[in-house]
């Protein structure tokens, strides 16, 4: 296998805002986690949302001593993202199966699954340099509408687009929610400037869409049906590298569709970070119930094979994943929205010796 940068001509990236629909349920199912942490570090939480409208849907399995008003903990969360519409909130909520209670007391899996973590030394970041430009656009996005009172006209819906000719940026599309007293043309401009050029830096033959509909006053839940698990690119990296199809947000760490991705992202970029390779892909695969995992690989795209020292410098089992990383914390909220990888302040994104 060769690494995507020789792979692909074209490239193309996407991000969206908090305030996307999509992105509100991720962030609420985490926020619910976190609240159930905060009492309960041994919390088993499985949770997912859906948002349409004048529903807002929790459902889910939860086992933990603590008590959390689930309606108090989502309305918050809203409002803190921007929006000031009550929620009507549906609840049904129950304990984890024990068949999988079974297999996940005893230090194994809670399901089977494929997991991967991609580094490059592109960018200071680790990251693929497309993803960090269009992450970087999405939170410009909410960065302009909190802290600049001349985007007060900015509203929490949007998404981001790049594509690219290789290494070169040929088309820049920002789509933002707005309210009905600006015009296309002053979002254009005030953008372009305030946030796409900052982000890009030149861009002399670059296309620039900006709300190619000419109008998003609408957003949010009143435009779109939102679910939890439906950014999965979004949230890792944008589909330049594998992904095993298991979503992040609402999970407890003992899920390792969210905790074992982490570990592969971790273990990934301290491979690059320390000299290993330029660019690094790690995947583990799993079965329920079973601690050990039945695969851990990693790619270096033709540099020097480190699986060997991978599988002896790092545990990838559930528990031991939970205890390096220490992810029987409340951190989750702020991990759903912009990616969850290339930002500080996550144990997973620390760099260690090997």
């Amino acid at each position: 296998m060769d690494s995507f940068k020789r792979e692909q001509r074209f490239i193309a990236v996407e991000s969206v805002t908090e305030g996307h629909p999509d992105k509100i349920c991720d962030q609420a199912a985490d926020a619910l986690l976190d609240a159930y942490l905060e009492q309960d570090p041994g919390s088993r939480v499985a949770l997912e949302v859906l948002g349409s409208h004048n529903i807002f849907a929790v459902a889910g399995e939860v086992t933990s001593k603590a008590a959390v008003d689930i309606a108090t903990v989502s309305q918050q969360l809203y409002r803190e993202i921007g929006y000031q519409s009550t929620l009507n909130v549906i609840t049904d909520v129950v304990q984890q199966s024990p068949d999988i209670a079974q297999g996940v007391d005893t230090g194994g899996a809670g399901d089977q699954g494929i997991m991967y973590g991609y580094a490059s030394d592109e960018t200071p970041e680790y990251m693929p340099r497309p993803v960090v430009l269009v992450q970087k656009l999405t939170a410009g996005l909410a960065k302009l509408r909190k802290t600049n009172e001349r985007f007060s006209w900015l509203r929490p819906d949007g998404k981001a687009q790049i594509t690219f000719e290789k290494d070169r940026v040929k088309t820049v599309l920002v789509s933002t929610q707005h309210d009905d007293t600006i015009s296309i043309e002053e979002i254009k401009k005030a953008l372009t400037e305030a946030l796409i050029e900052p982000v890009i830096g030149d861009i002399s033959g670059v296309e620039i869409l900006v709300n190619p509909t000419g109008r998003f006053v609408v957003g949010g839940f009143d435009g779109d049906t939102g679910a939890t698990g439906r950014k999965l690119m979004v949230d890792t990296y944008c589909g330049l590298v594998p992904h095993g199809g298991g979503a992040f947000s609402g999970k407890d760490p003992t899920k390792v569709d969210r905790s074992a991705a982490y570990m592969c992202r971790f273990v990934a970029k301290n491979a690059v970070a320390n000299g290993y390779a330029k660019e690094c892909l790690v995947s583990v695969a799993y079965a329920i119930g079973r601690a050990e995992p039945l695969m851990v690989h990693a790619d270096t795209f033709g540099e020097k094979d480190v699986s060997q020292l991978i599988r002896e410098k790092f545990d990838f089992r559930p528990q031991a994943i939970i205890e390096r990383l220490n992810l029987r914390q409340p951190i989750y909220q702020k991990t759903a929205a912009y990616g969850h990888f290339g930002r500080e302040g996550f144990s997973w994104e620390e760099v260690v010796g090997l």
